[in-house]
């Protein structure tokens, strides 16, 4: 399988579209899924009751394959970047969803105790020392849900959107494989530096480990 580099030279400019459109519909994505998954684990953490039924929704959700919630979401968004972002965003939470919980339970009850001594009240209490502590398991989450999102974005390629998705149906079409080489090329290193910048931000919004290391 042999590269034709001239076409890659003579389609900079496309594979640079590409690539941004790629990457702003997986960050969106992990972007709202946060955004929701974030409520749902207090909920589910604080409610004991409605924590299995939380996370049993994510996982049924997870179940559905890809390319049916995408033609399952056309009548109500059509072929829009809007359906891509939709389907994408509920893949994401079964991760972030569980991770959170995860997370909040991971956070020790003496230091939730001792929070409650000091006359903090419980929104602060979650603020500024629960979530904190619970960053490192709910950002292990965010990587994986950002990994996951920069290679289901493809998947979007058959209601009309997908990013570098677009490079594998048209190598495939025309038996020319330098696309879809190139395609896969940039999704990995999509996913790559995305997932270094994720370790790069946790790190800076961790400054305590770093002094315990």
């Amino acid at each position: 399988m042999t590269i034709d580099w001239s076409w890659i030279g003579d389609h900079t400019d496309d594979l640079t579209t590409l690539t941004v459109s790629h990457l702003q519909a997986a960050l969106s994505a992990v972007l709202f899924g946060v955004l929701i998954s974030l409520p749902l684990a207090v909920v589910a953490h604080r409610i004991r009751p409605l924590r299995g039924f939380l996370l049993g929704i994510s996982n049924i959700l997870f179940t559905i394959p890809s390319i049916a919630i995408f033609v399952l979401l056309l009548p109500v968004s059509g072929l829009t970047r809007t359906t891509t972002v939709i389907g994408l965003t509920i893949y994401t939470l079964v991760v972030l969803l569980r991770n959170t919980v995860e997370g909040l339970d991971s956070v020790p009850a003496k230091t939730k105790e001792a929070a409650k001594a000091m006359g903090t009240r419980p929104l602060r209490t979650l603020l500024t020392v629960e979530f904190p502590l619970a960053l490192p398991v709910i950002m292990a989450g965010v990587r994986i849900a950002t990994v996951m999102s920069i290679s289901l974005v493809s998947v979007a390629t058959y209601i009309g959107d997908g990013g570098l998705g677009q490079l594998f149906t048209d190598g495939f079409q025309r038996n020319f494989p330098t696309p879809v080489i190139a395609g896969v090329v940039l999704t990995i290193l999509l996913a790559v530096i995305a997932d270094a910048a994720l370790v790069a931000v946790q790190y800076v919004l961790t400054p305590w480990r770093r002094r315990r290391a």
